[in-house]
């Protein structure tokens, strides 16, 4: 009589494709997580292939979230509330999330909104000032910048740059 197929990921192959997978990329714990669930892995294995990612430094939950915080923000042009809710999505600790979102420029981020309105407002075709401020503040909004900000720089662009 052989051996019954669990249908479990042995061990050993698991924590080779989770090594490989950390050492490419930025991963956070409930990534990895996830990853193990899905190919199969027992709990108590999973368990111990995440303490030894952990020990050994593949997965860093802090050095995760400043990657993301840098990545989100320079490359997707994300403000702070999208990347803050998309960390928390992630299950990162709070003082992760803070540390990760220090990582952000106050003078880079309000010209970085500047650059997103302006850009959108260079797609826009309607010539009507209230439409033109809607559609730019539920832009903005979208991409995760606080509302006060967004009034208050959509206010000083289409005074600026009347119609």
């Amino acid at each position: 009589m052989g051996k019954k197929d669990t249908g479990l990921m042995p061990k050993e192959v698991a924590l080779g494709k989770a090594t490989a997978l950390c050492g490419g990329s930025e991963h956070c714990s409930s990534q990895i997580m996830e990853k193990l669930s899905l190919w199969n892995v027992s709990v108590q294995d999973a368990n111990d292939i995440m303490d030894y990612l952990v020990k050994e430094k593949y997965i860093d939950n802090s050095r995760f979230a400043r990657a993301y915080c840098h990545d989100k923000f320079c490359y997707n042009h994300w403000g702070r509330i999208k990347i803050r809710q998309m960390l928390r999505h992630l299950r990162l600790t709070d003082e992760e999330i803070a540390e990760g979102m220090e990582t952000i420029d106050e003078k880079d981020y309000i010209e970085a909104l500047k650059d997103v309105l302006r850009a959108k407002d260079r797609t826009l075709k309607d010539k009507d000032k209230y439409l033109r401020k809607a559609k730019l503040v539920r832009h903005l909004l979208s991409k995760g910048f606080e509302t006060e900000l967004v009034i208050d720089a959509v206010d000083e662009y289409l005074s600026r740059n009347d119609l």
